[in-house]
C-alpha cells in the first residue's frame, strides 16, 4: 500500500461521501486505502458513507476526539508507506495524490507536503505559511502598526520557492519513517494549530513544502463548522483562539504567550472604554452597542480559564466546553 488517506468525519456524511467520490476519480497510478475516522457523530454517517463507498476502512470513536486524536487513530491502523491527512470538507479534481506521493518519494529532504487550497471556482486561497506571518495575525493592532511588526517579526528567506513553514492539515502529505522520528500528532490539540505544531517536530527532520501544482479544492463555506460572525476585532474563534495559544506556548516559549494573553486582556478593557467613550462624545447610552465588546471580553475569560494549564504545559485536552462557545451564542 502507497498511501494511507485519513479523513475525520462528524456530522459531515454527505461532504464525506463526496470526498471519497472525488479521490476515486482523480487518483491514479498510487495504491490507496480511505480510512474514515467518526468522531462520535452519533447520527447515520456510517450507513450512508458505506453505502456509496463500502470498501473504506471505518473507524468508530467513542468520542468527539478532535482532529488530532483521530488522526492518530487513522494511522495506528494505517497500511501505507505514506499517511495524507484530508479534511473531509475538500475535493480533488486532479491527480494531486499521486503528484505528492511520486514529489515526497523522490526527494528524501522533504518531510511533509501541503497542498495548495483553491475554492470551488478554482480560486487561490490564502493560507499562512510562515510561523511569523501567522504571529502576526495574531496581534490586534492599527494597520499603521504593520510596518514596525514586519520588522520584528520578519518572514523567512528559503533557497527553495517551495519551501514553508507551516502547511495547511487539510492536506498533508507525511511518510510513515518521517513520523516515526518526529512523533504523531499532538493530542493535547482538539481542534486548530495541531497542524502548525506538528509541522514544528516534522521540519526537525526535513523540509515542509507546498508545490503549486499540487492543489485541492476546500469548501469551507459549505462546512457547517464555519465561522461566519467575524470582524477584525472578534476575528477568532473561541476555540481556534485556545488552540492557538497553545502552539504559542509550545513554539515560541512562555515569553510570547504571556505577551499574548497580557495583550487581549488589555484590549478586552481597552474596547470598552473607548466605545463607552465614543458613545458619551456622541451624546448616546453610554451602553449602546457594546455586543463585539461583551463577545470580545467572554472569549478572553475563555482563554484565561486554559491559563495555568497553558504556562505550566500540564497534558491534557484543550476543549472549550459546550457553554464557552461564544461564537455559536452570538453567532
Amino acid at each position: 500500500m502507497d498511501v494511507s488517506i485519513i479523513i475525520i468525519n462528524y456530522k459531515s456524511a454527505t461532504l464525506t461521501v463526496n470526498c471519497i467520490s472525488s479521490i476515486k476519480k482523480f487518483t491514479q497510478d498510487v495504491s490507496y486505502e480511505v480510512i474514515v475516522v467518526d468522531n462520535d457523530s452519533q447520527d447515520t454517517s456510517e450507513n450512508i458513507i458505506k453505502s456509496v463507498h463500502p470498501e473504506i476502512v471505518w473507524v468508530a470513536s467513542t468520542y468527539n476526539s478532535g482532529f488530532s486524536r483521530g488522526n492518530n487513530q487513522g494511522m495506528a491502523i494505517a497500511k501505507g508507506d505514506y499517511f495524507l491527512l484530508l479534511n473531509a470538507d475538500t475535493l480533488l479534481f486532479e491527480n494531486s495524490i499521486f503528484k505528492a506521493w511520486q514529489k515526497l518519494k523522490t526527494n528524501s529532504g522533504i518531510s511533509a507536503i501541503g497542498g495548495i487550497q483553491v475554492t470551488a471556482d478554482l480560486v487561490k486561497m490564502p493560507y499562512f505559511r510562515n510561523r511569523n506571518e501567522f504571529l502576526k495575525f495574531l496581534i490586534i493592532a492599527p494597520n499603521s502598526l504593520n510596518k514596525y511588526l514586519e520588522k520584528i517579526f520578519p518572514e523567512p528567506q528559503f533557497e527553495d520557492p517551495n519551501q514553508s513553514e507551516l502547511c495547511c492539515g487539510a492536506f498533508m502529505l507525511v511518510a510513515r519513517k518521517t513520523i516515526e522520528k518526529a512523533g504523531k500528532m499532538d493530542e493535547d490539540f482538539f481542534m486548530y494549530a495541531e497542524d502548525f505544531e506538528w509541522t514544528g517536530r516534522l521540519r526537525k527532520v526535513g523540509k515542509i513544502c507546498c508545490f503549486e501544482e499540487i492543489k485541492f479544492i476546500h469548501l469551507e463555506k459549505d462546512s457547517p463548522f464555519r465561522r461566519t460572525n467575524i470582524s477584525p476585532i472578534n476575528r477568532f474563534g473561541t476555540q481556534m483562539q485556545v488552540s492557538n495559544l497553545l502552539w504559542i506556548r509550545k513554539e515560541y516559549g512562555l515569553g510570547f504567550y504571556l505577551l499574548l494573553i497580557f495583550h487581549y486582556t488589555s484590549l478586552a478593557t481597552f474596547f470598552y472604554l473607548w466605545k463607552i467613550s465614543v458613545n458619551i462624545s456622541k451624546l448616546r447610552n453610554p451602553f449602546f452597542e457594546l455586543r463585539s465588546q461583551k463577545i470580545f471580553a467572554l472569549k478572553t475569560l475563555v482563554f484565561l480559564k486554559f491559563f495555568w494549564k497553558t504556562v505550566f504545559k500540564i497534558k491534557g485536552f484543550y476543549k472549550i466546553e459546550v457553554n464557552d462557545n461564544i461564537d455559536l451564542r452570538f453567532r
